[in-house]
């Protein structure tokens, strides 16, 4: 469908997207937002000449940016709101919601979500996608392989990562075992939910059990840990305690850890050091966890249980920040719009992209937890895979989603819609 294409563009690039390694790039024009103009030319779909341009007055370019990454999301459920919402807001009420709504769910109802979800990131500029997809009840294994044939019909448009998401002790069980099988096969993940309340000893063994078979298959693991507002870091403290004792070559993820953030100061850079040591990735969820968690009767929330992204970076932890949930009980937004997810979290987690480390958690840093093969850097040889955005400044473009065009592979994306 996509063929490759050669062309050139004008426009404006963040230089913390740009390798050092582009001749004269240390000479090029840097504006207030860190912005530099370039002249890209592409050639059988990837890059093949980088170019400073000195701009001339009034001379106005758009903003030009690798096509994003959302490391963070439940595709087989979006779009539910309004069949199934969750109107307190609440944890308790969002998971009471979702396992309802999952007992009406048929195979169709989630493929077109799916569908549904997947042409939408497309046309937002999402180049990899990892979703969570519940597996409940006997069917789980036929939507897997339906989400499998999605999949390889997608994978020239979007890479779909997958993490089979079941509760702790599916793992420690025949059908847990068979389904990490499949994983393995396909590069899939484990996931499970650490969430307190919990009793420390059965959490540490499943846990420790399910990571075992993960080693065994050689399938990473994402977690949703810690997405609470109390007992906080429980879950980080019992994985780092395995961590501690058992040598591990699957990369792990842990997602939300929310509540790592209304620890003391020294508290909080302990365990990111130890995060960090074991070179445990974090997917932050701020959207989500802002909306779900801190909540009490006719009060506004003043401290939210939110994870400490900048803590994490400085202490060498590799952070990504993803939307998460897509208009469903969890979450009643979303639209799988990476620009709006920045727009969102700038004042949320005071994230500025034209910072280095503001902008990594959406581009480079969210490439290389989901281990893709390119890092979102702009040089030559890389693939011509681009969002243009009709703004010329970082303000401009996340007041409001901006109108765009996606370049994939060398050609500009059209109106065709992708169907299951």
């Amino acid at each position: 469908m996509i063929q490759d294409r050669t062309g050139s563009i004008d426009a404006l690039v963040p230089r913390g997207l740009i390798s050092s390694n582009v001749k004269d790039i240390e000479h090029s024009e840097v504006n207030k937002e860190g912005l530099c103009s370039l002249h890209i030319r592409w050639e059988k779909g990837k890059i093949s000449s980088i170019e400073s341009l000195e701009l001339l007055h009034n001379q106005h370019l758009k903003l030009l940016l690798p096509r994003l990454v959302e490391p963070h999301t439940h595709i087989d459920k979006a779009f539910t709101w309004l069949k199934a919402p969750n109107l307190a807001g609440t944890y308790s009420e969002a998971l009471a919601v979702n396992l309802r709504e999952h007992n009406t769910r048929t195979l169709n109802n989630i493929l077109q979500s799916v569908d549904n979800s997947l042409n939408l990131a497309l046309r937002n500029g999402i180049r990899s996608i990892r979703s969570h997809i519940d597996i409940f009840g006997s069917s789980a294994e036929n939507t897997w392989e339906s989400l499998l044939e999605v999949r390889s019909k997608w994978s020239a448009l979007i890479d779909l990562q997958m993490v089979a998401l079941a509760p702790l002790s599916f793992w420690n069980n025949e059908r847990g075992h068979h389904l990490a099988s499949k994983c393995a096969s396909f590069n899939g993940l484990l996931g499970g939910v650490i969430v307190p309340p919990f009793k420390n000893k059965e959490v540490e063994d499943e846990l420790r059990q399910m990571l075992t078979l993960a080693e065994d298959k050689g399938c990473g693991v994402d977690l949703h840990i810690d997405e609470s507002e109390i007992y906080p870091a429980a879950g980080l403290r019992i994985l780092l305690k395995i961590l501690d004792q058992m040598k591990l070559n699957i990369p792990i993820t842990c997602s939300h850890i929310s509540s790592l953030g209304l620890l003391r100061i020294n508290q909080i850079k302990y365990i990111a050091d130890q995060l960090a040591r074991h070179q445990v990735n974090v997917i932050a969820l701020p959207l989500t966890n802002a909306w779900l968690l801190g909540r009490k009767p006719f009060s506004t929330p003043i401290i939210r249980p939110i994870a400490p992204i900048s803590q994490l970076q400085y202490a060498g932890v590799k952070v990504a920040i993803g939307g998460d949930n897509v208009k469903d009980s969890w979450f009643p937004l979303g639209d799988l719009d990476p620009l709006s997810l920045m727009g969102f979290c700038l004042p949320l987690t005071q994230l500025a992209p034209w910072h280095r480390l503001g902008l990594s958690p959406f581009t480079t840093s969210a490439a290389k937890v989901l281990n893709l093969s390119w890092d979102g850097i702009i040089r030559p040889g890389s693939p011509a895979d681009f969002i243009l955005l009709d703004a010329i400044s970082w303000s401009e473009a996340l007041a409001k989603p901006p109108q765009r065009e996606v370049l994939i592979a060398g050609e500009w994306l059209g109106d065709q819609k992708i169907t299951k």
